[in-house]
């Protein structure tokens, strides 16, 4: 690079950190090629990890269309098990799965401060141990009305039934669902909210098209439930891009999203089988 093209390239690559410095997780005036490195950024942490699994849904709700019955005939399963005869080798895969599932999470983080967005005013601004109750009463309220829109769903067979725990028996199985719920959480809200919506809106979107977008897309990844699992997700991904919008802040919504798969997987774990109101196969 000569030294006239390092003069001119400067001013514009200073220009476009100092925008994404900027201490609101909204900051605008990025320059076109810095949108176009941002939105290429939001694509390929996609795909490598709620994007893929976005396109794996899609495939699994129109093979779960095609095939004979009806929807709630069949079954989405979570927390499967793999070698469910070796139960230590199971618990190995279990923790590699959880373990290597955040590492997309420590990507955003990394393309965010290179990029020079303070991750902590944008994932952690003002958070404190208030955040546990507010998640807690969030789950409280999105757990309830969960609850009743999947049976309502399930009884119009939109949906699949969600057998929210496939484990064997084995002293681990309750440590594991938990640890199951927090990565879900931690990988789910930090990813959507905490890097594609902060992406979005660097690159320029309003507030309501990059909420829009990360809830659609946190219904897309939740399409092998059926419709019911799209429809739900969508409506709550616009209730937490709205809260994250707002307090500018992941970790209540992180410990709300956490609550409520704890109580998904570990009360399907205990209810499953012993109560005639949850579908079961």
């Amino acid at each position: 690079m000569t030294t006239a093209a390092a003069t001119t390239r400067t001013p514009r690559l200073a220009r476009a950190r100092a925008a994404l410095r900027r201490d609101s997780p909204v900051p605008g005036g990025v320059p076109e090629l810095a949108r176009a490195v941002l939105v290429l950024e939001v694509v390929l942490v996609l795909l490598l990890s709620l994007g893929r699994s976005a396109v794996y849904s899609v495939v699994n709700l129109l093979e779960a269309v095609t095939a004979p019955g009806a929807l709630s005939e069949q079954a989405a399963t979570l927390n499967t098990s793999v070698t469910p005869d070796r139960p230590w080798f199971d618990l190995a895969y279990q923790l590699l799965r959880m373990g290597f599932a955040v590492v997309p999470v420590l990507l955003c983080a990394y393309l965010l401060v290179r990029s020079g967005t303070r991750v902590r005013e944008v994932w952690f601004r003002g958070a404190g141990w208030r955040d546990l109750g507010s998640g807690a009463v969030i789950a409280l309220g999105v757990g309830s009305l969960g609850v009743v829109f999947y049976l309502a769903t399930f009884a119009l067979g939109t949906n699949l039934t969600v057998v929210a725990q496939g484990l064997p028996e084995e002293w681990w199985r309750y440590p594991v669902l938990v640890l199951s719920a927090l990565q879900n959480s931690v990988v789910e809200e930090f990813v959507v909210l905490g890097f594609v919506q902060v992406r979005l809106r660097q690159a320029g979107l309003g507030d309501a098209s990059a909420i829009g977008l990360a809830a659609l897309l946190r219904g897309s990844y939740h399409l092998y439930q059926g419709l019911g699992g799209f429809v739900g997700n969508l409506a709550m991904g616009l209730l937490f891009g709205w809260l994250y919008r707002r307090w500018q802040r992941v970790t209540p919504l992180v410990v709300a999203h956490t609550f409520l798969d704890i109580g998904a997987f570990v009360g399907y774990a205990v209810l499953a089988g012993q109560v005639d109101w949850l579908p079961t196969l």
